[in-house]
């Protein structure tokens, strides 16, 4: 039976994006969908706009993210299309940012990658190694973050005798300047393990261009998701209501000219 007309029901929506009917329901009590209005006997009724609202959030959802899509949505729904329009634009450029930084973290780590124990990075460290603090300082990082990376397996420093000070050697800050790479293009923890371990055992750098390589992958699998939901978010905008009358084009009110009786 064809459901895609007037008069869908919370099963039919629910049915054609794979969720359940209640959360058809919380999505229209977020304003996710436009305002339901309800049968003289209580019931829902729910039609084609909601169904294309839902495929539009659904789709934004994928690459911007369920929090940005339900603002997105929610400015529509209130008539400020401008507003889901900076949304959608601060979603690209953000995007861009992480590309840009990605790119980065790559060539870093290429050069990173190449220094071994037995050519540390200048300044030359003292033969007993640094502090956590002179190295925090030289990587611009925090001490607790070192402290964190090493909680987690990450670093693993030298103590000093007598005093059970922290000591890092040069295999160390440079472990500890790759993590702090990783991390700022927010790489999980897990992941800089393998990289790490990867490194430590074979000193090849294959595991970073890997990780690099996986990362750029997901970027791009993003991009294409906020272009398929920049285009459901424009279909569902300037569609016709069901009943007949257009809606405005994005960006400007409604004329004479748009669609539906005069």
């Amino acid at each position: 039976m064809d459901r895609t007309g007037p008069g869908l029901r919370p099963v039919d929506l629910a049915r054609a994006v794979g969720v359940s009917t209640q959360q058809i329901r919380n999505y229209a009590a977020a304003g996710v969908l436009p305002p339901v209005p309800r049968t003289a006997a209580g019931y829902r009724r729910f039609d084609i706009r909601h169904l294309r609202a839902l495929l539009a959030y659904r789709a934004l959802a994928r690459g911007h993210g369920p929090d940005t899509a339900q603002s997105i949505m929610q400015a529509v729904h209130a008539g400020d299309v401008p507003l889901a329009l900076r949304l959608i634009d601060a979603g690209h450029a953000a995007l861009h940012e992480q590309r840009l930084s990605l790119q980065a973290t790559g060539e870093a780590l290429e050069t990173v990658a190449e220094q071994t124990p037995e050519t540390p990075e200048a300044p030359e460290s003292p033969r007993s190694g640094l502090r956590v603090g002179e190295v925090a300082a030289r990587l611009g990082v925090r001490p607790s973050a070192l402290r964190l990376w090493e909680s987690a397996g990450l670093l693993a420093p030298g103590r000093e005798p007598g005093t059970g000070y922290r000591r890092f050697g040069p295999a160390d800050v440079r472990d500890a300047r790759m993590i702090g790479m990783l991390r700022r293009s927010r790489y999980p923890l897990e992941q800089i393990r393998s990289v790490l371990d990867g490194l430590r055992r074979n000193g090849s750098s294959d595991a970073l261009r890997a990780a690099v390589a996986q990362r750029q992958e997901e970027l791009t699998r993003r991009a294409a998701a906020m272009l398929e939901g920049a285009g459901h978010l424009h279909r569902y905008v300037t569609a016709e209501e069901p009943d007949g009358r257009g809606t405005a084009p994005i960006g400007r009110s409604p004329g004479p000219g748009d669609g539906g009786s005069t």
